[in-house]
């Protein structure tokens, strides 16, 4: 047995405990003591067994009994009315450190160096440090099982329950305790000085370096210098572009031609333009070839030696790919260069650099190929896939500091200009001040953010003109900005000497950052030739989140992406996507179906092959072993489009005039078919999110098919057949109801949730400027009516049926004018006029569901009657047209009334 003491109240709590059974309390007691003749003695003695409240009243005699017989004595703390006690019992003890909290439960925990955790000025034990935490944690609202999960293993990394609860109490900020890691910088090993690589003196004297970086030196001991492809995968400011400048200056110079540069983004085509002009302007001439604007202003147009003249050719590649695509000649190709080229993985543009890189390739097959990135996951497997070797340096050049802080959104803003001041105020060892880029979510938001922080702040975002951009760019770089405020969107093409990176937000627009577009972003922190250390800031905010897609909340998504590892890069392509590489091919290819075949099959990505779908819709003729694209065909290869909306295209000039109709219905099926591709995947997402969570019960469904929408909809449409048939037999020789003379009208849409109405709110800004007043229109006595309307034998003169239904109407026979229309509309249901004319009589009956019905039904019958059109709008965007004003033969068209609906 063994007894432990500490402090209570006035007195102490005794805690007997059977050694035996891993200190397991047998019973509890309660003493008091008091000073006698012969020194201090019990005065009174409680006992009460452990879990329960009732006490007894004993004897202080079997006090000292107990103690005398009952083996060790413990004390918690040094006591020393006690230890006088026990001395003249003539008792030893020694003392232990034991969880507090846990003795209030009637539980021992002994403590050591290894287990305790600081709580304010005591140590506790894990348990009661975690109940303590969970507690603190309840005050914090949507707050994802993850995240707490994370905040439980800090507080057994860091030991200190406070600088855990710093994290959720920004207002007292201090880096040591926000830190979530640091990755250490390595120390360079000795490398090979320049003036004795095999390079031309021409480049020696001209690059400015002296000395190789390490990953530099790893891709000269690959073969650079030897014209080997190869995948250098290497951080940020780690030497990258001066491996391929290495090796495109060498074949230049050499006669093995020019140097192809390619970049994602016009922003970084621009640095790198500006870059090499100055750089090697005594070697070769340096062009740059990226998209314009179709706006003719002085600061949207282009600048530079524009095309793919000179002995070095920066550009986009799209710039690139149009040429090609168009079939112009690119010749005398040395060296290929794609810098970021774990693009392949983007959604959009991935399938198109996949075909570039192929194309390039094929035209070029001596020139030597370089593919850079700083973040690429399974890159040995990608080097594989591009028949090149893998050059890899993961080691950072400067050390970075990885911080987490929790925050809810109104408080990100005075945290992100109380980081922006602290990181401006430093200068590094090199002389240097600290610059930050935040990184937010949307343009609006970046000009929020700058304004909010002063006039040391800029935006920086695809939405600026170049010239806006690029004197943004030269601020910084001269260190008179103290913070450039971008896009996630832009984070491939930001090449800022920052020593500080702040993430106001985790998203691209509603989409959260992948784990490598993070890890693009995060090394944009600590330059080596500008800093001594890089820092990155994650702000999150529990619960939120930028799109109800998705289960997961941005603290969660904090987590998943400081500690998460990078895809491989293994795209997957649908017919849309490989029908416009097909196409891109065969141009280049001049349509031999060998050539077009064997470039496909060196694309990194796989797919269904587009041919039979192609031939099909006659978009390609296939004649022996030659492909011949069709005018359409054509188009849809130099104009970046797919096999898809190419049909739509068509299929919408084929039944529209207006240009504006046709861009917006197609942006309508874009809106459409992402919300199908969404509703398709999200068995298969919720099951993603489901394992990172931790949730087995919903991480056990089964992932959705590929075709599981079109499937849904072919068993619903064969149980409506079977339904439909049921219904004609019961009905028998009786006609079903939309079988009937009056066929049954479609339904308006619903406007049932907020993305509708906020549709609707924009059409009704838009009404004023797109819904011009129909042009005049002659009355036409000769009975031909308009457009739309037609003649029948049973109906008699159209025109004159129609104005004495006019006339009924207006003289406020409103029955008679339905029952004349009605009968008429029912034997020429595509009578454009006729219908518009009935739908003015019910909107005067103030039916105007069913007027509007009639209004779509004459919009569709004649594209051309723009009376129609403007009432079916008017009613959809929430006016009231006056009908009254609207006179034939008057020159007016129909007074827009700006009132709501009843």
């Amino acid at each position: 047995m063994t007894t432990i003491v500490q402090p209570w109240k006035k007195g102490y709590k005794v805690y007997f405990c059977d050694d035996a059974k891993a200190g397991r309390i047998k019973h509890v007691g309660t003493v008091e003591l008091e000073e006698t003749s012969k020194g201090m003695r019990p005065s009174e003695f409680f006992v009460r067994r452990p879990g329960t409240s009732h006490v007894e009243k004993t004897p202080t005699k079997e006090f000292i009994t107990v103690l005398r017989g009952n083996g060790p004595i413990k004390l918690t703390q040094t006591l020393p009315e006690f230890q006088d006690f026990l001395r003249g019992m003539q008792l030893s003890w020694e003392t232990t450190t034991l969880c507090r909290t846990c003795l209030f439960d009637d539980r021992i925990t002994p403590l050591t160096e290894e287990t305790r955790i600081r709580c304010g000025q005591e140590f506790v034990c894990l348990d009661c440090a975690k109940r303590e935490l969970r507690r603190e944690l309840g005050h914090i609202k949507h707050l994802g099982k993850r995240t707490q999960l994370h905040i439980e293993n800090l507080l057994e990394e860091y030991r200190d329950l406070d600088m855990v609860l710093a994290i959720l109490q920004p207002e007292s900020l201090d880096t040591k305790k926000t830190m979530f890691d640091r990755l250490e910088a390595h120390d360079q090993t000795p490398t090979e000085r320049i003036e004795n690589l095999p390079l031309p003196r021409e480049f020696i004297e001209r690059c400015g370096v002296e000395t190789l970086m390490p990953a530099q030196q790893r891709a000269v001991e690959s073969g650079l210098l030897y014209g080997k492809d190869l995948l250098v995968v290497a951080a940020t400011a780690s030497g990258k572009t001066f491996i391929g400048e290495m090796a495109g200056l060498k074949n230049y110079l050499e006669k093995r031609g020019r140097m192809l540069f390619l970049v994602p983004l016009v922003a970084l085509a621009n640095q790198k333009y500006d870059r090499f002009s100055e750089k090697y302007k005594t070697i070769t001439q340096t062009s740059i070839m990226t998209g314009v604007s179709r706006v003719n202003l002085p600061e949207t147009r282009p600048i530079g030696n524009r095309g793919a003249g000179g002995g070095i050719v920066v550009g986009t590649y799209e710039g690139m790919d149009n040429l090609l695509r168009k079939g112009m000649p690119v010749s005398n190709i040395g060296t290929v260069v794609i810098d970021e080229v774990q693009m392949l993985e983007d959604p959009e543009r991935g399938h198109r650099l996949d075909g570039l890189i192929a194309r390039l390739k094929y035209i070029a097959p001596k020139a030597q190929f370089l593919y850079l990135s700083a973040t690429i996951g399974s890159p040995n497997l990608l080097a594989k896939k591009l028949n090149a070797a893998l050059v890899s340096y993961a080691d950072r050049p400067v050390a970075l500091e990885r911080h987490l802080i929790f925050t809810e959104k109104d408080g990100k803003i005075p945290f992100i200009k109380k980081l922006v001041f602290e990181e401006f105020n430093k200068t590094s060892s090199k002389g240097f001040k600290g610059q930050t880029i935040v990184f937010t979510n949307a343009r609006s938001r970046c000009h929020t953010v700058a304004e909010a922080i002063g006039g040391t702040a800029a935006p920086y975002h695809a939405g600026l003109t170049s010239q806006e951009r690029r004197a943004v760019e030269r601020q910084f770089e001269e260190g008179k900005l103290a913070c450039v405020v971008t896009t996630a969107a832009l984070a491939a093409g930001v090449d800022f000497p920052a020593s500080q990176v702040i993430f106001d937000a985790l998203a691209m627009g509603i989409d959260w950052l992948s784990v490598q577009e993070f890890h693009q972003m995060m090394g944009r922190a600590g330059r080596p030739d500008f800093h001594d250390l890089g820092r990155v800031v994650v702000l999150a905010e529990p619960g939120a989140s930028y799109s109800r897609e998705t289960k997961l909340t941005e603290e969660e998504v904090a987590i998943q992406l400081l500690k998460g590892d990078m895809e491989e890069v293994s795209p997957v392509y649908d017919i849309e996507e490989t029908s416009e590489e097909f196409a891109a091919n065969a141009i280049v290819c001049r349509g031999r179906e060998a050539d077009i075949i064997a470039v496909g099959n060196t694309m990194v990505g796989v797919g269904d092959d587009p041919l039979a779908e192609l031939i099909k819709h006659k978009l390609v003729r296939k004649s022996g072993g030659v492909l011949e694209l069709s005018q359409l065909g054509k188009i849809m290869a130099e104009h970046f489009i797919g096999m898809e909306r190419l049909l739509e295209i068509d299929k919408l000039v084929r039944v529209m005039d207006d240009p504006l109709e046709m861009i917006a219905e197609l942006s309508c099926m874009d809106d459409e078919r992402e919300k199908e591709k969404r509703r398709t995947d999200r068995r298969s997402t919720e099951k993603k999110e489901a394992a990172w969570i931790g949730d087995k019960k919903a991480s056990a469904k089964p992932a959705s098919e590929p075709a599981w929408v079109a499937k849904k909809k072919e068993i619903h449409a064969a149980d409506k057949h079977v339904h439909e048939d049921e219904r004609r037999k019961k009905a028998g020789s009786r006609k079903l109801r939309r079988e009937s003379a009056e066929p049954e009208l479609p339904k308006p849409p619903r406007r049932a949730n907020k993305e509708m109405e906020d549709r609707v709110e924009r059409k009704k800004r838009e009404a004023s400027q797109y819904i011009p007043p129909p042009k005049r229109k002659q009355q036409n006595t000769s009975g031909a009516g308009e457009s739309g309307s037609r003649r029948t034998s049973s109906s008699g003169d159209p025109h004159t049926l129609i104005e004495t239904a006019v006339d009924l109407r207006r003289a406020g026979k409103y029955d008679e004018a339905l029952s004349m229309l009605g009968n008429y509309v029912a034997d020429n249901p595509k009578d454009s006029r006729a219908l518009v004319e009935l739908g003015k009589v019910y909107d005067l009956r103030n039916e105007r569901d069913t007027a509007y019905l009639c209004y779509q039904r004459a919009a569709a019958a004649d594209t051309r009657n723009r009376e129609a059109i403007d009432r079916m709008n008017a009613f959809l965007i929430g006016i009231t047209v006056d009908i009254d004003t609207d006179i034939p033969g008057a020159g007016k068209g129909p007074a827009i009334v700006k009132k709501k609906k009843e």
